[in-house]
């Protein structure tokens, strides 16, 4: 590794001009505290940006995807469908209810959750109940780097079987279909504000929905479940979920720059689409979807069609300080959930085998940029045959 150079993350936080001004504020209100006005105001303002009637500001993505089932009413002994080809916090939200994922394979455009696939494993659990006993809660799309999953064929297999849709937007804040923002399309929709993600709050996430009683219930869970008395009673179990006032000033300074940040993590994706065009690299979302806006939150790229192994090139970006990364490895294929049921084909594991995500950062600068093409160049101008 070149120690001499900077360090090219592939994705970290990129500050505004307000966040510190309004932590100093919590600091010298004493809102030191998992609520306040902070919490207040941030929700109210993810409410305006994805036109959506009520959120919960919360720890992470993943707790808010946890919520979002409980409040479906997942039980032990259900089944919650969820894309395979996602990071694993999908999937252990739904462990955590005691529920089954049943994973679900990449369509080819999108890599998201494949319709055909979806509508194939309800059919074979509604109709083998000897095997499957146990009821389908939820159908689990994620958008994935940022591209909206497609939406109108998962919407229609839902309003067909009846059953809800939790939407996964931890990575595809500000992306929208049909004009709608991803997180409003579902019946829940879950954020995540890690410090990797589009914009963070250090750690954070939020549960949407149009549904006030949902939302409320979220809250109620999200703080311990504390029942309305003077002294703590609690009359079921609840959860450490609540965002706290000083992060979420970090967010409304992060939510008034996130426009921005879309439109310069677009321009990196389309920098790297001129770059890979000479070598018929393929990309998420490639085929084009007049329906959907990526906010590209990471540019993630489909080796599959070239003699480039991604593990060599991302040893040789690291060679240089670069930092890249595979593609997430599909659940199904974790040994964790390898006895989960699996309905697909082999999309979501050729993806992982063939992908990489390149740094996207939007605070890198056009030397950051021209570093990272001189070291591809030089990498894929001069294939290692015998690197796998």
């Amino acid at each position: 590794m070149s120690v001499d150079k900077k360090k090219i993350w592939l994705s970290s936080p990129h500050m505004g001009t307000r966040e510190l001004e309004y932590v100093k504020e919590a600091f010298e209100t004493n809102w030191i505290a998992p609520l306040g006005p902070h919490v207040n105001a941030f929700e109210e303002e993810l409410q305006e940006y994805n036109g959506i009637s009520h959120a919960a500001a919360l720890s992470s993505g993943t707790a808010a995807l946890h919520l979002a089932l409980i409040i479906l009413g997942t039980q032990p002994g259900d089944y919650v469908l969820c894309q395979s080809f996602t990071f694993c916090g999908s999937a252990n939200a739904i462990h955590y209810t005691g529920a089954t994922p049943v994973f679900i394979d990449s369509e080819s455009n999108t890599w998201n959750l494949d319709p055909n696939a979806l509508e194939e494993a309800i059919q074979t659990i509604r109709s083998q109940k000897a095997k499957y006993p146990g009821k389908i809660k939820a159908i689990m799309p994620v958008h994935l780097y940022g591209m909206p999953a497609a939406m109108d064929e998962v919407l229609e297999i839902s309003q067909k079987y009846e059953i809800p849709i939790i939407e996964d937007a931890a990575e595809s804040l500000g992306a929208s279909y049909r004009g709608k923002k991803t997180g409003s399309l579902g019946d829940l929709g879950a954020f995540s504000f890690n410090g990797n993600k589009i914009i963070t709050t250090s750690g954070g996430g939020a549960l949407v929905s149009d549904r006030k009683e949902w939302i409320e219930k979220a809250r109620f869970l999200a703080t311990q479940a504390r029942d309305p008395a003077p002294h703590y009673q609690h009359s079921q179990v609840g959860y450490n979920y609540r965002l706290s006032n000083v992060l979420a000033g970090i967010g409304r300074g992060q939510l008034e720059v996130l426009d921005q940040r879309i439109e310069q993590r677009q321009h990196i994706f389309q920098t790297y689409v001129n770059w890979f065009s000479k070598w018929g690299l393929n990309w998420v979302g490639q085929q084009g979807d007049i329906l959907s806006q990526s906010n590209r939150w990471l540019s993630a790229f489909d080796l599959g069609p070239s003699d480039w192994k991604p593990e060599a090139v991302r040893r040789a970006l690291e060679k240089d300080n670069i930092e890249c990364r595979p593609l997430w490895k599909p659940m199904h294929l974790q040994p964790v959930y390898s006895d989960c049921p699996y309905f697909g084909g082999d999309r979501a594991e050729k993806l992982f085998q063939n992908g990489l995500c390149f740094p996207s950062g939007s605070n890198m600068t056009q030397e950051d940029m021209e570093r990272i093409q001189k070291a591809l160049e030089e990498c894929l101008a001069n294939p290692n045959p015998n690197d796998q």
